[in-house]
Order: structure tokens, then sequence, then C-alpha cells
């Protein structure tokens, strides 16, 4: 499966250092590239990118700011954040934005590689440091059922609630029952930002 893959950063030698490790990937289609948050929306207008690697400090616009946008405008583009930041705030600001992932720019080929592979499955992808920071807190963690623990690491690993239901035999109703549940128990906006928040406490 080959993915579309388009660059949001200000710096250059960022943009170039990523073009060259991952230029030679056949599964990646390089689209291009934006040094700010116009030029990637009007970009956006006419190119349809399936993940967009997004910098966090832009000149025009914050990474935040501008994925919450192209999230409401393009639902089906995976974001991935990127960033030399490793704050928590930043990193949850950046999933309940939308974001499928965050990712820090020393990360290595094969690391950058698979947050790209993925973010374009669906799922969500937080680098080993982003990890790390969203478990600093001391946040009260919700209680859940062992069953709505079992569905959370399903959710987690992507599966469909179809796909949950065939694997804990259970109806597909009973799974979205579940979901619901969890999304309201950890004042989730969306799955993301649940399983998000489910790292962050160290439940998955």
């Amino acid at each position: 499966m080959t993915t579309k893959l388009f660059i949001v950063d200000d710096h250059f030698m960022v943009i170039e250092g990523i073009r060259s490790l991952l230029e030679n990937e056949k599964e990646i289609e390089w689209m291009g590239h934006a040094t700010n948050a116009a030029s990637c929306l009007g970009f956006l207008k006419c190119q349809a990118p399936d993940v967009i690697l997004m910098d966090i400090n832009l000149p025009d616009k914050s990474g935040i700011d501008l994925c919450k946008e192209v999230k409401e405008l393009y639902p089906a583009v995976a974001v991935l954040g990127l960033s030399t930041f490793n704050q928590q705030p930043v990193i949850r600001n950046m999933i309940d934005s939308g974001a499928s992932g965050y990712l820090l720019k020393n990360a290595t080929k094969e690391e950058l590689l698979t947050a790209i592979t993925t973010v374009r499955m669906g799922k969500t992808f937080l680098s080993f440091e982003a990890v790390q920071s969203l478990r600093e807190t001391t946040d009260e963690t919700p209680v859940i059922t062992r069953r709505e623990k079992e569905v959370l690491q399903l959710i987690a690993e992507g599966f469909t609630n179809a796909e949950i239901a065939d694997k804990l035999f259970i109806s597909i109703p009973t799974v979205n029952t579940h979901r619901k549940s969890l999304i309201e128990k950890f004042n989730a906006a969306n799955t993301a930002v649940l399983i998000a928040k489910a790292v962050k406490r160290g439940i998955l």
C-alpha cells in the first residue's frame, strides 16, 4: 500500500533530511512540502495526501491549530505531529486537535516509517518519549471493568467494532456500548484521545 506523504515544516534542513531518508522507500510517495500553514491549506485544496508530517511551530500558525483546521476540512487525512518538544501539554493538545500520532525529530528512519504506516492504517502512533511524557501525571485514573479493558486494548491495536465483537464473542452493539462508556469515563473527544489518555495513565 503506497502512502502519499506531505510535510509541513519551516526548516528546510528538516524537510530535506526526511525526504532523503524516505526517497528510496517504494511504499512512500513524496508529494512535497509547505513551510507554513497557508501554503499547506492551499496545497490541500488541490491534492489529497494520506499522511501529513506536521511541525508544531510554524511561522503563521501553530501546528496544533493547523491540525485542527485540517482535520475539520479533510478528516480522511492522517496528521502526524512532528516536533523537538516532548512536553505533555503540547502532545496532548496535538492529539486533542485530531492528530493520529506524535513523533520527535530525532526519530530513526525505522521509527519514522513505523509511525507513517501506523497512522496510514487508521491507528495511533506515539513515540517512546511521547508515551513517557504522557505517563508523567497524577490525574485520577477512571475505574474500568475487565471487559472494558479488553475492549480498550483491542481498540488501541486498531481493531474495528466488528472484529472486537468476533474476538470477544460479544455483539457489535455491546462493543459500541463499551467504547462509548470508555470515551465518557476518560472524558475523551475521540478514540485517539482515549488511547492517549489510557497510555498516559499506564493502562495501556
